[in-house]
């Protein structure tokens, strides 16, 4: 039998295993309605939600694309928007379908102002379809199809985590709060957004 000094420098304490497997700790609250506060073995820890999650689902985008296994969910009614003489010629150009197919998007002309969208990429299907869509298009028709999902890749992946982060002013219940956390401490890159801000 280990005497008990030595029994203590080889077994980690309770604190030390908790904050080894939960370095984020775990959330107190939510503030502002837009940062979660936490508390760790160390103390407080403050984490902006919405840069977290657009990190998070940034990550889960890439790789989901570079498996080409990214998921679309078809929309029990097609939304449709008026769309500007830009958004329809871009939508018309031959290379944006193969760019739209391949990020889950599927949009169609309805008349000669109008665009349907029929489905969304399966991981940000809470996100505004139609803001998504316009997004979408605004980079196709500044970067052109041929390079957004090659050179310019991740910015429309960036365009795409963005729209599907959880908003500001969102309550989450605590349950909601501690799974981010475990996100992000599961997520490569976790503390800081795909835009460079600090995330906690």
């Amino acid at each position: 039998m280990q005497p008990a000094s030595a029994a203590s420098q080889t077994q980690p304490t309770p604190t030390q295993h908790h904050d080894e497997q939960h370095p984020l700790g775990f959330a107190l609250a939510q503030i502002h309605g837009m940062y979660i506060l936490a508390q760790n073995a160390h103390g407080a820890v403050l984490v902006d939600m919405h840069a977290a999650h657009e990190r998070i689902v940034y990550e889960r985008l890439k790789c989901a694309l570079d498996e080409q296994a990214l998921a679309k969910q078809d929309l029990l009614i097609p939304l449709h928007f008026t769309a500007s003489a830009i958004e329809m010629a871009t939508l018309a150009e031959p290379d944006s379908a193969h760019v739209l197919s391949q990020i889950g998007l599927n949009l169609s002309q309805l008349g000669t102002q109008e665009i349907a969208i029929r489905s969304v990429p399966a991981l940000i299907k809470q996100a505004d379809a139609i803001e998504l869509a316009r997004a979408v298009l605004a980079d196709i028709a500044e970067l052109g199809a041929s390079q957004v999902l090659t050179e310019r890749r991740n910015k429309l992946l960036g365009t795409l985590a963005c729209h599907g982060a959880v908003r500001a002013n969102r309550q989450l219940t605590l349950p909601e709060m501690n799974q981010l956390l475990r996100d992000m401490e599961a997520t490569e890159r976790a503390n800081q957004c795909n835009h460079g801000r600090p995330t906690w």
